[in-house]
């Protein structure tokens, strides 16, 4: 299954300002295909263990209130290539250096608040997708 599935969430944000159906949209006209998908609020205690892999930087705290804070969309996506490809779709962390028409040019209003997260290696994707998804939800 490696290189050719990748997590996703539509960030809190995104998901309170009505965003998840156009990101969703962006997510197929960019070629993936959704193999699971849903909605659910992450517990400080998911969030904390979730993005356990910045516990030591400064923004850690902030970031698992931010991703607590409300709804999120989580997805397993697939497509050839769907880790570097989707990185690709959604653009650059800070949506001022993102490439116009990424997901986040369009749809991001911070560095922070970014509206979605996308896996950054194979391994990592088959692990966010663990993390959140049962094999028997994923189509």
């Amino acid at each position: 299954m490696a290189n050719n599935i990748t997590f996703t969430m539509i960030k809190p944000e995104a998901v309170a300002n009505g965003l998840s159906g156009k990101i969703i949209d962006a997510m197929i006209e960019g070629g993936f295909k959704v193999k699971a998908m849903k909605l659910k609020k992450l517990s400080k205690e998911e969030a904390g263990e979730f993005y356990a892999v910045h516990k030591e930087r400064p923004f850690y705290g902030e970031l698992v209130d931010y991703m607590s804070s409300g709804p999120i969309v989580a997805a397993v996506l697939e497509k050839d290539n769907a880790v570097a490809d989707f990185r690709a779709l959604i653009g650059a962390t800070d949506p001022a250096e993102a490439a116009e028409g990424t997901i986040r040019a369009r749809y991001a209003t911070s560095k922070a608040e970014n509206a979605v997260h996308g896996s950054d290696s194979d391994e990592n994707a088959q692990i966010e997708v663990d993390f959140h998804f049962s094999a028997d939800e994923i189509i």
